[in-house]
């Protein structure tokens, strides 16, 4: 279902903005606050011109990349992203479908200056949108099935509904009709297409996947992907 939805949404426009000289200025005091769209339809945190380029596809309803979220993120913001040595870009991989496009959806739809924070707030919060779509799925399986089934704006809006995605963002300052508008746009949908799109052709088939100076390493723990940064960073 995923691909059939994200395979038709890549007929659709986006487009991205170009980093400014004074957002560069005042990122380079801590990379961390310099926060950009790239063309690959993920958001990267860091120095653009960092030497080592981290790269995660991953899932925000992924168990494995929400402890990837809780445990690995921090260090790597403040060892390695802080200092400008190092870059992260975080790319959407729909692996569970359509809820994961309603997160996506949303997620994109802050100012990039934001994206991470509510990324972080997201992976946090797993379970509440975890729970309620196991309930559903038990309860009402035709019903889900339908929605599946929808144009990828419809089907992403009814998911948020049901899952209280809509009103999660709202608790986060963003209004419930900005919120749905960002749920039906066609730029938002083509951008997470593009990044899922990218991807399936570089061989992506589970999340968490991680790309270090484009090379695919045998990461999913912050542990193991610790020691392939050390190597680039040799």
């Amino acid at each position: 279902m995923a691909l059939r939805l994200l395979a038709a949404a890549l007929l659709l426009i986006v487009g991205t903005g170009p980093v400014t000289a004074q957002q560069a200025r005042r990122a380079t005091a801590n990379w961390v606050n310099l926060v950009v769209k790239t063309p690959e339809g993920g958001f990267r945190q860091g120095n653009p011109d960092a030497p080592i380029k981290l790269v995660e596809y991953g899932s925000r309803t992924c168990p494995t990349c929400r402890a990837f979220a809780v445990e690995g993120v921090e260090p790597l913001r403040r060892e390695w992203i802080a200092s400008g040595k190092l870059s992260y870009e975080f790319r959407d991989y729909l692996i569970h479908g359509v809820p994961d496009l309603s997160l996506a959806l949303l997620n994109q739809c802050v100012a990039p200056a934001r994206f991470f924070p509510v990324l972080d707030q997201m992976f946090a919060n797993q379970q509440a949108f975890d729970a309620p779509l196991h309930k559903l799925i038990e309860s009402q399986p035709e019903q889900v099935e339908a929605w599946q089934n929808l144009p990828p704006p419809q089907a992403a809006t009814k998911f948020a509904e049901a899952l209280g995605m809509i009103a999660f963002m709202k608790a986060r300052g963003l209004p419930e009709a900005q919120a749905r508008r960002c749920l039906a746009s066609p730029a938002l949908i083509k951008s997470v297409a593009d990044a899922y799109a990218g991807g399936a052709k570089a061989g992506v088939q589970g999340t968490p996947s991680f790309f270090v100076n484009g090379r695919r390493v045998r990461a999913f723990t912050w542990d193991q992907l610790q020691p392939e940064l050390r190597a680039a960073d040799s």
